[in-house]
């Protein structure tokens, strides 16, 4: 399955934004992907209110973003923001392509490093798995990779491929820490993790609060690096082996071998 991760760097203005969905997916259509990933806040970057440019899930952002899945015959996934109805938005991949119109609400909100994400984001509480041509896709934003037990849920599912969609913050190992936790959380499920996160914006930018650092990837089952971009926008077209992945499950077989240990102690 050949897959496209496109790290980009979005501005404040959303029709923009939807500009380069386009032309990011066009890119990734033209080179053979059957799925094309975009960053957690694709739609509008951190460090401005977001209730001004959240918008429903049938307007015209996410409209936008179906068109060109129309299009192009892939399946794209893409961060924005909905209205909560308490004052706040959720924060919200849109996964559109053939046989898929689906969302999933960020589950783990990022209030750690001294920011509060939960001030303006409303939290979602149910996982999502989608399938691309018939391969079973787990959805994941950003904060969500430090929570193992959201991966496990996604796997037990059947997800062979986890995304992660990112707009992490910078600072001291915050790369190194992005980077190993994708590579963990491919190990803990022996599936195949493909992490997209915004391009770095800038050192001014970046003080505003968590806008991206780069260092998209992709990990196979076993952890492995196989194939990540460096800071700057970049559209990374790779081929995952999910032959690999399934092999990689069966043998070291930790889904089948763990113990759930709150199912353990209940009936113990």
């Amino acid at each position: 399955m050949r897959i496209a991760l496109a790290q980009i760097r979005s501005g404040t203005d959303p029709a923009a934004n939807l500009e380069l969905v386009t032309r990011y997916t066009r890119e990734a259509a033209a080179d053979g992907a059957a799925l094309v990933l975009f960053p957690e806040a694709t739609m509008c970057r951190f460090g401005v209110p977001l209730a001004p440019v959240a918008e429903p899930l049938d307007g015209r952002w996410a409209d936008g973003v179906r068109a060109v899945a129309r299009e192009t015959g892939i399946t794209v996934v893409a961060g924005m923001f909905c209205p909560s109805g308490d004052g706040r938005v959720t924060n919200t991949l849109i996964a559109s392509g053939p046989g898929a119109d689906a969302h999933y609400d960020k589950i783990h909100l990022y209030d750690a490093f001294g920011f509060a994400e939960s001030k303006t984001v409303a939290p979602g509480s149910e996982p999502v798995v989608i399938d691309v041509n018939g391969v079973k896709v787990g959805l994941t934003l950003c904060y969500d990779v430090r929570f193992p037990e959201l991966y496990l849920e996604l796997a037990d599912r059947g997800a062979q491929l986890i995304t992660v969609h990112a707009s992490w913050g910078t600072g001291a190992g915050k790369l190194d820490q992005w980077t190993l936790l994708a590579r963990a959380r491919a190990i803990d499920t022996t599936a195949v993790v493909a992490a997209v996160d915004q391009a770095y914006p800038g050192d001014e930018i970046a003080a505003l609060g968590p806008t991206g650092v780069g260092g998209s990837l992709v990990a196979s089952a076993l952890g492995e690096i196989v194939q990540a971009a460096g800071a700057e926008p970049q559209l990374v077209v790779t081929d995952i082996d999910l032959d690999a992945a399934a092999r990689a499950r069966e043998t070291i077989a930790v889904l089948r071998n763990r113990t759930p240990f709150a199912k353990a102690q209940s009936t113990a």
